[in-house]
């Protein structure tokens, strides 16, 4: 299958690696072109698109790996132009705002808002990795409204890497993953940006700091570009 995915980073190259090293064809497109570039270079995509609608003309199946926000601005779009037979993913890592945007669309049925409870605290093409998803979650929410073909498909898909599927409701999901997940982001970064405001000589900080503020402090590697939109969003 020609599968292709928007937003070549960790998450979507990795998963792209995968869908490669079981047969399928994988294109990548990214308004950042050094990404796509990078992505085609280290193989985990075949070719890049320097145009979406071209990629979405040559795709069968589409995966969304962008911003919360941008997946908002750019799913009613991408829904209106593909064929009956194309169907699109997103792995926000937020679902009301995704899932209210479709909620009328008369090709709701040709989209799965899932999220994949993976990933790591870096990002870029250069961070991806065949086994991210290996043995991990992927929450899909309103299954009932994504056409069986299609979920099924992404079924097939998630097991490449054993994934364990769990359905949630969009409002479920994002209470949970508030506390579970954003929450901690959102600790990490205050707490890298409060120490950094106070403590001006950087090289004494890494010199006294242990290994304690180190763990605590780690997510807030993350990209700010992915982070921000989530915070806005949930």
């Amino acid at each position: 299958m020609k599968v292709l995915i928007i937003g070549t980073g960790l998450m979507g190259c990795s998963f792209g690696l995968t869908l490669q090293l079981n047969g399928h064809e994988v294109a990548g497109f990214d308004k950042e072109l050094k990404n796509s570039g990078k992505a085609k270079e280290r193989k985990l995509i075949s070719h890049a698109f320097s145009a979406l609608d071209e990629g979405l003309a040559w795709a069968e199946g589409i995966i969304l790996t962008i911003p919360v926000t941008a997946i908002k601005y750019l799913l009613r779009e991408i829904l209106e132009k593909i064929r009956p037979t194309q169907f699109v993913i997103d792995f926000g890592s937020t679902k009301v705002g995704i899932c209210e945007t479709v909620a009328n669309h008369p090709k709701r049925d040709r989209f799965i808002a899932a999220h994949p409870i993976a990933g790591t605290e870096y990002s870029g093409p250069e961070s991806a990795f065949e086994s991210l998803y290996k043995g991990k979650t992927k929450i899909v929410c309103e299954d009932h409204l994504s056409h069986p073909d299609v979920l099924a498909v992404f079924e097939s898909w998630c097991a490449y890497s054993e994934m364990t599927l769990v359905q949630l409701s969009p409002e479920s999901h994002d209470r949970h993953l508030a506390y579970i997940s954003h929450l901690s982001h959102v600790i990490a970064y205050s707490l890298s940006n409060a120490v950094l405001e106070k403590e001006r000589d950087g090289q004494l900080i890494l010199e006294l700091a242990g290994s304690g503020f180190a763990s605590t402090v780690r997510l807030a590697k993350s990209s700010p570009e992915m982070w921000a939109p989530i915070f806005m969003e949930n």
